[in-house]
C-alpha cells in the first residue's frame, strides 16, 4: 500500500525521501470555469470550493489543498472591497487607509464576525470531514508586512516605511493581531498548515536592509503566536539572501522563485527548511507537454535528492490561461520522475 499525501509531505519536510516528489498545482481559479459559474459565485459558496478542490485532486492527484480564495479577501474585514475579472485573479479594491493618521484609531478586525472568511473557514471544515487526515489542507494569511500594499497602497506604504517608522511599527503590531487570528481560525478549521504569504520582504520587492529592519522581526512576532507549521512564500519574489535569518523563524519551508537558481537555493536551505516550487507559471501558459516533462525533470533534478523539495508553481496561483492538458502533463511528468531514489539524476543534480 503506497503513502498517503499526509505521509509523504510529512517526510519530505522532514528532509528525507518518501515514495516520491510530492507535489501541488495551485489552480485554485479553475473549477470555476469546470461548474460554469463566475468567480465572485464560485468562491461565494463553499460547497463549490471543497467540490473544486476535490476536483483538483482527482485529475492531477494534487498532494496538498486549500481553500483560500485570493487576497483580497482579506481586506473585506477591514472595510474593503473587492474587483472581480472574467479571467484573472480578483484584487483588492480602493486602500481603506486614507491617511497614515487613521492607523492610530485603527483596530484589527475580528475574524468571526466576517462572513466572507467564515466562509473560508466553513470550506476547510467541509473538505476536511470529506479528506480525513490523509490529505493535508493548507490554509493562508498574508503577512502583517505586506498586507499594507493593500490596507493603504504600495506608494503610501513606501512612504511610511521611509519616513514614519512610529506609524510604521503600530500599523504592523496592528496587523499581527489580524493575521495570528486568522491563521489560528484557519487551523482550528481543519488545516494541517499556513502558508505565511510575504512578497514584501523578498528582496525582489524591497532591499534586504528594510526587510531584516521590518520584515523578518514582524514575522518573528507573529509566528511565534501561530499554533502550527508555517511554510515563508515570497510569492514568485528572490529568497537566497534571506535563507539564513528564515531558517532561524522555525518554519517548515520557504517557497522556491523561477527567478533563482534551484540548485544554489537547495544547497543553501539543506537540512534547514525545505523548498516549495518553483515552476513558472506564467510561461506555463505556453508549455508543451514535452516543455512540462522538461521543467518537472529539470526541478526534481536541482532540488529533488534527499528530500525537502515540494513541487508546485513559484507563485501559489497558476493563471486561467494555463490550460488542462499542460496541468495533466506537469502532474504526469512527476509521478513519473519523481519517485525515489532518483537514480536518473546525475551526482551535480543538473
Amino acid at each position: 500500500m503506497g503513502m498517503t499525501s499526509s505521509q509523504r509531505l510529512n517526510l519530505a519536510l522532514s528532509h528525507q525521501e518518501p515514495d516520491r516528489v510530492p507535489y501541488t498545482l495551485f489552480a485554485t481559479m479553475h473549477p470555476a470555469k469546470k461548474f460554469g459559474v463566475s468567480l465572485k459565485e464560485y468562491y461565494s459558496r463553499p460547497d463549490l470550493v471543497v467540490e473544486g478542490q476535490l476536483f483538483l485532486r482527482e485529475e492531477y492527484q494534487n498532494d496538498i489543498l486549500g481553500c483560500y480564495p485570493f487576497a483580497g479577501v482579506e481586506m473585506i474585514p477591514w472595510g474593503g472591497d473587492v474587483v472581480y475579472f472574467e479571467e484573472g485573479p480578483p484584487n483588492a479594491g480602493k486602500p481603506v487607509i486614507k491617511d497614515p493618521r487613521d492607523i492610530l484609531k485603527l483596530k484589527a478586525p475580528s475574524v468571526a464576525s466576517s462572513p466572507d472568511l467564515q466562509s473560508v473557514l466553513e470550506a476547510v471544515t467541509l473538505l476536511k470531514s470529506k479528506v480525513g487526515e490523509d490529505i493535508p489542507i493548507a490554509g493562508t494569511v498574508i503577512s502583517p508586512f505586506s498586507l499594507p500594499v493593500m490596507q493603504m497602497g504600495f506608494e503610501a506604504y513606501l512612504d511610511l516605511i521611509h519616513a514614519k517608522p512610529d506609524l510604521l511599527q503600530a500599523l504592523l503590531d496592528i496587523n499581527i493581531e489580524f493575521c495570528v487570528a486568522w491563521a489560528n481560525a484557519q487551523l482550528k478549521a481543519g488545516c494541517s498548515a499556513v502558508v505565511y504569504a510575504d512578497p514584501v520582504s523578498s528582496p525582489t520587492i524591497l532591499p534586504s536592509e528594510i526587510s531584516l529592519k521590518y520584515g523578518l522581526p514582524t514575522a518573528r512576532k507573529a509566528l511565534a503566536r501561530i499554533n502550527g507549521g508555517v511554510m515563508f512564500h515570497l510569492a514568485s519574489g528572490r529568497g537566497l539572501p534571506l535563507v539564513e535569518e528564515l531558517s532561524k523563524l522555525g518554519v517548515a519551508g520557504m517557497s522556491a522563485s523561477a527567478e533563482e537558481d534551484l540548485s544554489e537555493l537547495k544547497r543553501a536551505c539543506q537540512g534547514k527548511m525545505a523548498l516549495v516550487g518553483n515552476l513558472n507559471a506564467v510561461s506555463m501558459q505556453s508549455w508543451t507537454p514535452e516543455i512540462a516533462e522538461a521543467e518537472v525533470k529539470r526541478a526534481i533534478a536541482r532540488a529533488g535528492p534527499g528530500g525537502g523539495f515540494v513541487l508546485s508553481d513559484n507563485h501559489g496561483e497558476i493563471p486561467f490561461a494555463v490550460d488542462h492538458q499542460t496541468l495533466k502533463a506537469v502532474a504526469k511528468a512527476v509521478r513519473r520522475w519523481g519517485r525515489y531514489p532518483l537514480d536518473w539524476v546525475n551526482g551535480n543534480g543538473r
